[in-house]
């Protein structure tokens, strides 16, 4: 891919299907002209163990020359609004974080930005969605690794509050333990109520 702008951006997201907790967009962004090489063996999120998510994230906060964020969108947004709408809140939320002096209020113009599957940034960026986009381009891949990450952690400072659910485990997701515990305890302030109709009855 030939791209003249300086930046390239990586957006994707993680914990949209989950029971529980906040879903959760990830942005990185590193000069073009490293794109090819600084991602190199980085595979979607979903496809790596824990360690080496860890690893990777580890790997993007010591490099000078790539700067990430997330925002993490929360349940009650999500109840309220739906997934869809929840997501694109969040994708805005993510983009105002580039505004700072790392790029001088730069990024709009001087960016192309890549987002996976049906994500889209606001109108005015350089931008295109690619299907299974976080499989196929590094950037994206990474940006899915950072939402990831810091969703679980999210998840897991959840498990400390509202013990009862193993939130550390599963993360929110649908699992049959999951399922039996909400049915064992009923639902807490973090749960997805309007994910957990057939549930609940």
């Amino acid at each position: 891919m030939q791209l003249k702008k300086k930046w390239l951006v990586g957006i994707d997201e993680a914990g949209r299907g989950p029971l529980a907790g906040p879903v959760s967009i990830g942005l990185v962004v590193l000069p073009a002209k490293r794109a090819r090489s600084v991602f190199k063996g980085l595979k979607d999120s979903k496809h790596l163990a824990k360690k080496q998510r860890e690893e990777w994230f580890l790997k993007f906060k010591a490099d000078p020359e790539i700067f990430y964020a997330v925002t993490l969108v929360g349940s009650s947004i999500i109840d309220r609004l739906g997934i869809s709408k929840a997501v694109k809140i969040g994708i805005g939320r993510v983009l105002k974080k580039t505004s700072g002096d790392f790029f001088a209020g730069r990024l709009k113009n001087c960016s192309k930005i890549l987002l996976d599957g049906s994500l889209k940034a606001p109108y005015g960026y350089d931008q295109k969605t690619i299907i299974k986009g976080d499989e196929k381009i590094g950037v994206i891949a990474a940006a899915s690794v950072a939402a990831k990450v810091t969703r679980d952690r999210k998840m897991a400072r959840f498990a400390e509050k509202f013990p009862k659910y193993g939130f550390e485990i599963h993360k929110g997701y649908g699992t049959g333990l999951h399922c039996r515990l909400i049915k064992k305890h009923g639902l807490c302030p973090i749960h997805r109520r309007s994910f957990l109709t057939k549930i609940l009855g």
